[in-house]
């Protein structure tokens, strides 16, 4: 057996995840790789050591889980496609603390990266990080859904019709609806007019 670990140790990420489908062992050699860095990005987002190591389990699960789903595709890997999962799972966790304890992190810089305005002082980013976050657990899932791959994510249009099962057209109508959504609920929520 460690004979056949060590020479699946040599296989790429997407051979080995498809192999672990019959032989689960194989699927420790992902772990190995992927659970540190996980942690790190995990930790980014949360900042709570035993929250992450929860979440990088979930995450593992998950990606186990769907193993099956995952096809490779030209410009996306193993490894963006598990990030994703990760990232999805971590902002999930993130929204449920906020609405069990109203608790708040800071968001890693790369997802803060995403949001627009980088002149925002330290204490007004974690502000408006929360009334993001706040925003969308208030909002329909598929829109919601929609707003966190296409900005989020950073997933294209074609790419979100493509995982949906949609025509492009009905994922830009979607993101637009959301993009609207979005402005009603967070005006609603802050008061802005």
């Amino acid at each position: 057996m460690a004979h056949y670990l060590e020479d699946a140790a040599a296989l790429s990420d997407e051979e080995v995840l498809s192999r672990s489908l019959s032989h689960p062992s194989l699927f420790a050699i992902i772990v190995r790789k992927y659970e540190a860095p996980f942690m790190r990005k995990v930790m980014g987002i949360l900042r709570d050591e035993e929250e992450a190591i929860d979440v990088v389990q979930v995450a593992f699960t998950k990606i186990y889980l769907n193993a099956g789903k995952f096809q490779k595709q030209e410009g996306a890997q193993f490894s963006s496609w598990a990030y994703r999962i990760l990232i999805n799972t971590a902002l999930t966790q993130y929204a449920k603390r906020k609405r069990e304890r109203g608790a708040t992190v800071e968001l890693d810089e790369e997802i803060w990266a995403l949001i627009p305005d980088k002149n925002l002082r330290q204490f007004e980013k974690k502000e408006l990080v929360d009334e993001v976050a706040s925003v969308l657990t208030r909002m329909p899932a598929p829109l919601a859904a929609a707003l966190t791959a296409f900005f989020l994510e950073g997933k294209s249009q074609e790419e979100i019709a493509q995982k949906e099962g949609l025509s492009v057209g009905a994922i830009k109508t979607r993101v637009h609806r959301a993009k609207k959504e979005f402005t009603k609920i967070y005006k609603s929520i802050t008061n802005t007019v």
